[in-house]
Order: structure tokens, then sequence, then C-alpha cells
């Protein structure tokens, strides 16, 4: 069963899990990874399920990657960091895979890992005052799993742009460039439609078409491979290990040195 860092509330067709460490702005850690893993478990036992519903709070949908534990955890080590990056990835595969609608609704803020979970999703509803961002490489690190999705979705300019600019992208213009499906101040009203189709199509057929759309595109057991070991590379580097450890003991970001 999902633990604590996710909630969970479900009708007879939806699951909807709700992103539930507002203390950590819905940071990503191996607990978070495995209690969405249950929650798809969940999903996908359960005959009548057609959409599974991803969703922050209070503005934050999540700020991706815990750098606080990264930082108490040994973060400094390949294998440590290759291992997290390989979870991580594997859960992005997963919702590109189950034979469920996979729907991120973002409120407010996504960076790094959040943007991932986004851009792995079959559909993202996003309200007006939602930002999306890669803030990596102010740390010395690359988005290295969370791209291949972003490339899949919003093409190779938009991607490298927004992994070098680091800055924050509006809502309005994460739709322009595809990353968001619907601008909109009523979500449930865009999850209302979309039921009303996805009810009439069978998991199967759900689970055929990712299947097939897969075959269509890049990511393969080399682009994972090369995403982790990259991710591990640049974790286990010293300027990083520095820049983390900063922040885990002090709260201090890079760019305040």
């Amino acid at each position: 069963m999902p633990g604590r860092t996710v909630r969970l509330s479900e009708s007879a067709a939806v699951l909807t899990v709700v992103l539930n460490r507002p203390d950590r702005q819905n940071s990503i850690t191996s607990a978070l990874l495995a209690d969405l893993h249950h929650a798809l478990d969940r999903a996908e036992q359960s005959p009548t399920c057609r959409l599974v519903v991803i969703r922050g709070e209070a503005g934050i949908f999540s700020m991706g990657m815990d750098l606080a534990e990264a930082g108490t955890a040994g973060a400094g080590t390949d294998e440590l960091a290759e291992n997290g990056a390989r979870e991580f990835l594997g859960l992005l595969r997963r919702l590109t895979t189950i034979g469920r609608v996979v729907v991120s609704q973002v409120d407010g803020t996504a960076a790094g890992g959040g943007v991932g979970i986004a851009a792995a999703s079959d559909f993202v509803y996003a309200t007006p005052r939602s930002r999306f961002s890669l803030p990596e490489a102010l740390w010395g690190l690359l988005p290295c799993c969370v791209l291949p999705f972003l490339i899949r979705r919003v093409g190779f300019q938009k991607a490298y742009a927004m992994t070098l600019g680091t800055h924050p992208v509006g809502a309005e213009q994460a739709a322009r460039s595809g990353l968001v499906d619907e601008v909109t101040d009523d979500p449930d009203a865009a999850l209302r439609r979309l039921l009303m189709r996805a009810s009439r199509i069978d998991g199967a057929t759900v689970a055929d078409t990712k299947r097939y759309f897969d075959q269509l595109w890049i990511i393969s057991e080399q682009t994972e491979a090369a995403a982790v070991r990259e991710f591990g590379r640049l974790m286990s580097s010293a300027p990083v290990r520095r820049r983390i450890a900063d922040f885990a003991a002090h709260g201090k970001f890079p760019w305040e040195s």
C-alpha cells in the first residue's frame, strides 16, 4: 500500500495520487518513487480504473530530486547516484507504458524531476499560474533522465533551451511547446471531458497504443543506460558534491557561494 509520501482517492474509473511532501515541496525520494509504483499497481489491479491523475497541492507539483536527502545519503558515489537515476527512470518508463491513461494536473511549480513526471504523462493539464523549469545546470548537473521524455514531448531545441536557460517556462508557453495539453482554471472539467472518452477505451488498447508508439521513438535501453551513466558521473564530481553538501547542511544555493 502507498505510504505517507502520497495520498490516494479513487472512484470507479479514476485513481488520484496527491504528492504529499509539502514540507519538502514534493521533492522526489526513493520512498516517493516506491509509493508511486504502489499506486500504479493499484490502478492496474482495478478492472474499472481508466485514469491515473497525479497532482500536488498549495501551488507545488514537484520540485524534483530531494537535494537535502541526496547530500546526506552519500550521493557522491557513482553507484548510489546511478541507482537513484535508475529508480526514477523506471518510474517515468512505467508512466509511458502502463495500460491506464496518466494525467499530470499541475497547479503551480514543477521543476527538474517534476517536469519529468509531467513529460512522461499522457496528458498534462495546467493552471495559468503554473511554471516549469529545469534548474539542474545551476548545480553542475543535467536533467539526464528527464530529457528523453521531454524531447519526446516538445522537441530537441525547446528541451535544450530549458536545460541551458534554466529559467521557468509559463503555462501558456509550455502549452505552445507541447509540454502542456490544456491551460485551464478548471482542470477538473478537463479531466471529466477526458474521462468520457477514456472510459470507452479498453485498458489493453491503451497499453497497445503506448507500446506501439514506444517502438516509433528513440528511447531505448541504450538511451536509458547513457542517462544513468551521465547522471552518476555528474553526481560523483567534487564540485557537485560540494554544492549539494552546502545545501544539505546550510540551505545555501550554489549561486550564493
